[in-house]
Order: C-alpha cells, then structure tokens, then sequence
C-alpha cells in the first residue's frame, strides 16, 4: 500500500485573533485527490468549510479552489473558504508577491474572480475578493412561517426591510429583525428552515440587525444554512456581500460605502466582515491568522 503526506492547514478568518473569527482547513497541494477523498476529508475536519487548493483550469487564473461541507457539498463564491486558502499560500510564501498590493485571479465553480493581497514586512495584512455582481432573487412570503423557522415571532421581522434572496456567488436569503437580541434569540427548526430555504430559493439563510456592538459597525448577523449541513458559521462573506448590496439598494448606507458586518459573537468567535460597494460588484475584506499545520497521512 502506498501512502501519501498531503499538507493542511486551519486558519481562521476574519480575525486576527487565534481561535476567534471561523475556521477553514485548507488542503494544499490537493491536485491528488480525487473528489470523494476530497469530500471524506471535509467530513474528517468536520468545519463548517474545507478548501482544496488546485492548479487553474483556466490560464486566467492562478489556482482553483474547491470547497466542501462535512456532508460532501460542494460550495462556490468568495468567502472565508477561499479567503483562508490565499492567506495560507501568502504567509507560506507560495505565492509571487511584492510589498503592497499584487492582484490575481482565483478560479472558483466556473467563475474566475480578482483578488488582492496586501502584504507588509514579508507577510500577509489584508486581502479583499471581488464577488459576483448581485443579482436580486425572490422575496418571499410567509413571514409568519420565516419566523417560526427561526424560532422567533413575527413581530421580530422588520417591515421597512426587504426580506429577500441576494446572490453574489451564492444566493442567500437575508432576514432583517428589529434588533440584535432578536438576533441573539434565533433559535431555527432545522427541518423546517431547510423546507422554507428550498421553496425560497436559497442556499442559507443571513439574519441581521442594523443594531451592531461596536459604533463603527453596519449589522450584527448570524447565519444559518441546513441545506448544506451548515449549523451555524461565524463569519459568511458570501452572505456579508449580498446584505452589503441589499443594504445599499435599499438606501440604508450609501453608494460607493464600506459596510462592515459583526458575526459570530453568539457563538464565542467574534468575526468582523468588510464589505467595499463602490463597483459593479461587492469586494469582501479581512484579516487571517494561521492556527495550525500539518499532515494528512492518506
């Protein structure tokens, strides 16, 4: 039997702070791999994401990247997934960048979208990925079954607001509610959320506040997505940009701005999302910090 050593990493993303922000593994190296291995090995780290790093199909790309739920889906967009993967390959010095910014180009599901590194002292700072455009979906309805699905009332949805399926690379559905304790007091009926999401149209669902901790803050949101076997994740960027651009169209913040999104408190991993608007499409930003590295011995 011959055995191979394949390098991972956890990272955590949208922090700075070890053990804070969410976790991805990332897998370097994983061009050997055929998918279902891919897929057990998503279900052995067990993280709301694993990512893959492969060559680029495509020679407008510098890699491609696949990422996995621990039930085997597959998942598209630029979010901590595939954030933590360049943040890797960065501080790993697998990549040709010089002081400053150096933009490249990942290829994630048939999409090939620009990125950019900002690297000071031989090491990463900061990196911003620009999503999809958005395209506005369905609003649906039933308020009253959204909240129960939640395990919230319908008092605690928020009118003024549309609930609505915003896609970015992933079509999630955002929920506005009055407040950040209604946020906090979420509670969803799996079986019954994933019911809702699927007449809806939506892969996850984004339940925010315009009630954030901190005064410089936009949102406070907890993300929720049973479709894919997803609990609860503390930092979404594929949810964080299409409430940026919901946000923006409804003319809460105004065009051209950063909105910035708490998540994960309510889990004990404080995440902070950066959302720039000023393009055709969203551009999440953050930090990372890498936690742990090693082998996986296949």
């Amino acid at each position: 039997m011959t055995f191979m050593n394949i390098p991972f990493a956890m990272v955590d993303v949208f922090s700075s702070e070890p053990l804070t922000g969410n976790p991805v593994a990332v897998v370097s190296d994983a061009e050997v791999l055929p998918v279902e291995t891919m897929r057990r090995i998503a279900r052995e780290f067990n993280q709301s994401e694993t990512t893959f790093v492969l060559p680029a199909s495509s020679q407008d790309a510098d890699r491609r990247l696949r990422s996995f739920t621990p039930i085997g889906a597959e998942v598209f967009g630029a979010g901590h997934n595939t954030l933590g993967a360049w943040w890797l390959l960065a501080a790993q010095g697998r990549l040709d960048l010089k002081e400053g910014a150096t933009t490249l180009r990942q290829e994630v599901g048939e999409q090939i979208l620009p990125l950019r590194i900002e690297m000071a002292a031989g090491g990463p700072v900061a990196i911003s990925m620009t999503q999809a455009p958005p395209d506005f979906q369905r609003e649906p309805g039933d308020p009253g079954e959204l909240a129960a699905s939640l395990g919230l009332a319908e008092r605690d949805l928020v009118a003024d607001l549309p609930t609505q399926v915003v896609d970015t690379g992933a079509g999630h559905l955002m929920v506005p509610v009055r407040d950040r304790a209604a946020v906090d007091r979420a509670e969803p009926n799996a079986p019954r959320l994933r019911r809702f999401l699927e007449e809806a149209g939506g892969e996850g669902c984004y339940v925010f506040s315009l009630d954030p901790v901190n005064e410089g803050s936009t949102a406070y949101a907890r993300f929720f997505n049973p479709t894919v076997g997803i609990w609860e994740d503390p930092a979404t960027g594929t949810a964080a940009g299409p409430l940026a651009c919901l946000l923006t169209t409804a003319g809460v913040v105004p065009a051209g701005a950063t909105v910035t999104i708490e998540q994960g408190h309510a889990m004990g991993r404080p995440s902070l999302i950066a959302v720039h608007t000023d393009g055709p499409a969203p551009q999440i930003a953050g930090a990372a910090v890498v936690t742990a590295t090693g082998h996986l011995h296949l």
